[in-house]
C-alpha cells in the first residue's frame, strides 16, 4: 500500500514544504512541531519552555486527532532543545503529563544550536495504528 500524505486543516499551517503526517506500513510519522499558533502563524511564539512545550504538545495532539489517533498510540518521540541544561527538566514535566504511566514511548532528546522561528523546543513523533 502506498504512503498516505496528510495535510490537516486543524494543525498549524506548514511553513515549509512538508506534510503534517505521512502514514506508511501501519505507522504515522508526524512532522516536528514548534509552538506556533495553528490559527495565526504570524503570532510570536509563547515565552519560555513551559509555554512552548504546552503549545508543541497541543499542536501534536491536533495532528494525531486529525488522523484518528491520540498520545496513547505514540511509540517513539524525538525532542530537540536549544538550551538543554536549562530546559530539560521543565520540558520533561510538561511532556510526561500527556502520556499514561507505564505507556511512555521510546524517546531521544538532543540539544541543538537553533530551531526555526527561534523556538526553544521542537518535537516529532511516530504513532502506530492499533
Amino acid at each position: 500500500m502506498p504512503p498516505t500524505f496528510h495535510l490537516l486543516p486543524a494543525a498549524p499551517r506548514p511553513v515549509a514544504p512538508y506534510s503534517h503526517a505521512v502514514e506508511a506500513g501501519g505507522f504515522v510519522f508526524v512532522t516536528g512541531q514548534l509552538a506556533t499558533d495553528p490559527d495565526e502563524d504570524a503570532l510570536p511564539l509563547p515565552e519560555g519552555i513551559d509555554a512552548q512545550t504546552t503549545k508543541v504538545m497541543d499542536n501534536l495532539r491536533r495532528v494525531l486527532e486529525g488522523v484518528g489517533l491520540d498520545f496513547g498510540d505514540v511509540v517513539s518521540v524525538r525532542v530537540f532543545l536549544t538550551d538543554f541544561e536549562r530546559d530539560y527538566a521543565t520540558m520533561n514535566a510538561r511532556y510526561a503529563s500527556h502520556f499514561a504511566a507505564g505507556r511512555l514511548p521510546a524517546r531521544t532528546t538532543v540539544g541543538v544550536t537553533r530551531l526555526a522561528r527561534g523556538g526553544l523546543v521542537e518535537i516529532d513523533l511516530i504513532a502506530a495504528r492499533r
